[in-house]
């Protein structure tokens, strides 16, 4: 256990709460009601009034993390400000910038201080760094600023940890549930990958207590197969809890050959719903009674595989291979909220749609190309395959993200080289662009898609090549509760955006290095873009996922109450450019302005700003609504 304290602080300043939230608390505790509390309030943030001479401490939430902020007045010397630690065995500013600290075999990192002062209503940045006062305390060092204002220093406590053993281990997709605890997916060749759920779990100080008082109950990590099968790599799966403290579970998934895992999701109840691509002939034999085999043979040489994991972690619920005899390979899953799970992927099987007799339903059962995408839709209980088509033209192509709405469509996208890609989609399916790369004349190129699928799987409701005259890729996808889709992807178009005209908002039309990340939002009915923007920088920039938060109500035209389709986007993805934020401007925040290396992930946020403030919809009550 570490411990932080203010070396030299004022040992009892004065403490207070900061903004009133709307709740009150009540504490009926014991019988004696003059002892009762009601109606106390509660508050966002908690505030330590001159823990130093004009430096007050503010404590606050943030997604389910505790961050803290000194505030300096003006006239102030942020350099009195030491924080001690104890519990931790050493302390190091990496190459970074952030501080480190290692304690029993784990590494806590506070990012690169975030200061700044707030300058006519606009946060202006001020640098500054980390400075080592011994082995077990720390201050900063703030660089010029103006001393008639005051300064805010926020060193961002985050949690990171590897996951991994001994050999080689890469992670492919992640879900995050309500409670906000992870899930991971990926490969792994570490014959000792799960040996960090078997060690004993970093325990919260009130665990730590009942250990004390003599309750011996500890954090426990569930291992549901340790032994790693494969011949060179096995999928695995491991929940990582909110706070970031502990492994919940963790697994090997796979047979006697190679297995990864690629795409996971989690459903309400936390159950976790994992595809990928198996080499293993064995790998459905870990799915024993009660645990249900769909298909338990492997047809080609590679087949795409989906298990679900209870929400202990504890057992398989299914576990089935989903191919022909060809190759093939799951990408991307997503489950409705009565746990049926929609999966995308590649197939090189001129059989992949075989396994789906009556009921089960084949929109398009025929492979055109030398590859297809597929769509294939697996029912709660995980006995029967519900839908399953490919999708694809006379080209190649590759399913690489998928969502579902709240009515059980699907939404889809990828990327392909098919000049005829959008051809299925027929009377009373919508094409709002049917030209693989505008008419560009690189016969190498390719295009993204995006594609939605009714909730029975029996038709398409639009389809779309999303591209310019260069190569692009999608790669994740994501619907708001109005059925708007939003992707993003890479691309190599220097007129990636050219189709979006008005009302379609460009919000960034520049095209700035060799491939740029793009975001793109399609309205419900697909009938047209609703906004489109490059970002990235100079270099090399990938969107690789993206999430969208939900729209609030509103009224539509003449009288109706209905939803807009006005959401926020987060994106995530790889960059190699050292000016990938120029781009945020204020009133645009920038958490870490530097790339720390070769190439670095990012996250962006998106927000909707193609309608009105007030969130109405068209007078006509056409547009994003439903």
């Amino acid at each position: 256990m570490v411990r932080m304290s203010l070396v030299g602080a004022v040992p009892k300043p004065h403490v207070s709460g900061l903004d009133e939230l709307p709740g009150k608390a009540n504490y009926l505790i014991g019988k004696d009601p003059a002892k009762w509390r009601t109606n106390v309030p509660t508050y966002a943030k908690v505030h330590y009034r001159a823990v130093y001479p004009g430096i007050d401490l503010v404590y606050y939430g943030n997604q389910r993390q505790l961050e803290y902020d000194f505030v300096v007045s003006p006239g102030a010397d942020p350099e009195k400000i030491v924080l001690g630690f104890q519990g931790a065995e050493r302390l190091e500013i990496n190459a970074e910038g952030e501080l480190v600290l290692h304690a029993a075999g784990e590494v806590i990192r506070q990012r690169v201080p975030v200061i700044y002062q707030e300058i006519n209503g606009v946060r202006t940045k001020i640098e500054g760094r980390y400075v080592l006062k011994d082995a077990h305390r720390v201050g900063f060092q703030v660089a010029a600023y103006d001393p008639s204002r005051p300064l805010v220093i926020d060193p961002t406590l985050v949690y990171s940890t590897y996951l991994g053993g001994s050999g080689g281990d890469v992670g492919h997709g992640i879900a995050v549930d309500a409670a906000g605890a992870a899930y991971v997916t990926g490969l792994t060749g570490s014959a000792d990958f799960t040996a960090g759920c078997t060690a004993p779990q970093r325990r919260s100080e009130e665990v730590q207590r009942r250990a004390q008082a003599g309750d011996r109950r500890t954090v426990r990590c569930t291992v549901l197969d340790a032994t790693l099968g494969g011949a060179g790599a096995d999928a695995f799966v491991t929940k990582i809890n909110a706070t970031g403290t502990a492994l919940v579970y963790s697994t090997y998934l796979g047979g006697s050959r190679d297995d990864v895992g690629l795409g996971i999701a989690v459903d309400a109840a936390g159950a976790a719903y994992v595809t990928g691509v198996t080499q293993s002939a064995d790998f459905t034999a870990g799915c024993t009674a009660p645990c249900t085999v769909l298909n338990g043979t492997l047809s080609g040489f590679r087949n795409a595989f989906v298990t679900k994991i209870n929400a202990a972690g504890t057992a398989l619920v299914y576990s089935t291979y989903l191919g022909g005899s060809g190759d093939d390979a799951g990408s991307g899953i997503a489950v409705d909220a009565a746990g049926a799970a929609y999966v995308t992927g590649t197939t090189f099987s001129h059989d992949f749609t075989a396994g789906c007799a009556a009921p089960c339903t084949v929109l398009d059962g025929t492979l055109s190309g030398f590859m297809d995408a597929f769509v294939t839709k697996i029912n709660a209980a995980g006995t029967a395959l519900v839908y399953s088509t490919y999708l694809g033209g006379s080209g190649g192509e590759n399913g690489s993200g998928i969502a579902v709405d709240a009515a059980g469509a699907a939404y889809v996208t990828g990327t392909t080289g098919s000049t005829d890609f959008t051809a299925g989609c027929t009377a009373r399916c919508t094409v709002l662009n049917g030209t693989l790369n505008r008419g560009g004349t690189n016969r190498f190129a390719v295009d993204a898609f995006v594609t939605k699928l009714n909730a029975t799987g029996t038709a398409l409701v639009y389809s779309t090549y999303l591209g310019g005259s260069g190569s692009d890729a999608g790669y994740g996808i994501a619907v708001d509760a109005a059925g708007a889709a939003y992707v993003t992807g890479t691309t190599s178009s220097t007129d990636f955006t050219a189709g979006c005209t008005a009302p379609c908002t460009v919000l960034e039309g520049t095209f700035g290095g060799v491939q740029d990340a793009f975001v793109t939002k399609i309205n419900a009915a697909g009938t047209a873009l609703v906004y489109s923007t490059y970002l990235g920088g100079s270099n090399d920039d990938v969107g690789l996922g993206i999430a969208v938060h939900a729209a609030g109500a509103a009224r539509c035209g003449r009288g109706r109450s209905s939803r807009c389709s006005r959401s926020t986007a987060y994106v995530t993805g790889i960059t190699w450019s050292t000016d990938f934020t120029a781009g945020c401007t204020a009133p645009c925040t920038l958490l870490d302005a530097s790339l720390g290396g070769f190439d670095n992930a990012f996250v962006a946020k998106i927000a909707d700003i193609t309608s009105p403030p007030d969130e109405q919809c068209p007078p006509s009550g056409e547009g994003d609504c439903e």
